[in-house]
């Protein structure tokens, strides 16, 4: 297994702070992901959405298309994570249950 190479992955973090607004956010994630990947970063996170305003696995499922044991996942990185997804939850309020 490949060492995981800490530096690059906070240079990918700086990098991301840098985006100013929505689209300088899509067009960097369209560069650095393939559409799959993207797809899944998005599906997690709309399962995260659909968890955090209380909906049960068997519905976000049939809305995301979600496996079960992703909702699973996801649900795990909520409770016992590092906040990251509550902290952008909170912060898109309203937004997050679009």
């Amino acid at each position: 297994m490949k060492k995981f190479d800490r530096a690059a992955l906070e240079k990918l973090f700086s990098a991301m702070l840098l985006l100013e607004n929505e689209e300088e956010c899509e067009n960097f994630l369209n560069d650095i992901c393939t559409v799959q990947e993207l797809e899944a970063l998005a599906q997690r996170f709309d399962v995260a959405c659909k968890l955090s305003s209380g909906k049960v696995y068997s519905e976000i499922s049939a809305e995301t298309g979600a496996s079960p044991a992703t909702v699973s996942r996801v649900n795990r990185c909520i409770k016992y994570g590092n906040g990251g997804y509550k902290t952008v939850i909170d912060r898109l309020g309203d937004k997050a249950n679009d």
